[in-house]
């Protein structure tokens, strides 16, 4: 579900590069997609209660995504692990691009399958 709130354009920024962050991954493989948003989650939670929810939000995709790419390669070896990868990996870089996007829009943007750890 989507809902609109009236934000500050500065808040609309963080909470989009707090999604944005986890492409961190392509430059550091390891973890480099919760680093990304955990660092701009913690500087500025405290600052914006829109933020601070966009960066639980994210940090909980992020989670998520390493969890379910740990099980692709637990499966590597019959085969499905290889599709599974290949999903995950596609289906991780659209959800962070339309959740940044959305939450620039000033949407409460919430990921679809995601586990969320970080209440």
């Amino acid at each position: 579900m989507t809902e609109k709130i009236a934000l500050t354009q500065d808040d609309k920024t963080f909470g989009m590069l707090v999604h944005l962050a986890a492409l961190v991954q392509l430059v550091v493989p390891t973890f480099g997609n919760i680093i990304g948003p955990l660092v701009i989650w913690l500087i500025k939670k405290d600052q914006s209660a829109w933020v601070d929810r966009q960066g639980k939000e994210a940090l909980n995709f992020q989670i998520s995504i390493a969890i379910y790419t740990v099980a692709s390669i637990i499966l590597i070896p019959i085969i499905i692990g290889i599709i599974l990868l290949i999903a995950v990996g596609i289906f991780w870089l659209v959800m962070v691009i339309v959740a940044s996007v959305q939450v620039n829009d000033g949407i409460d943007y919430k990921y679809p399958l995601c586990i969320r750890i970080i209440k």
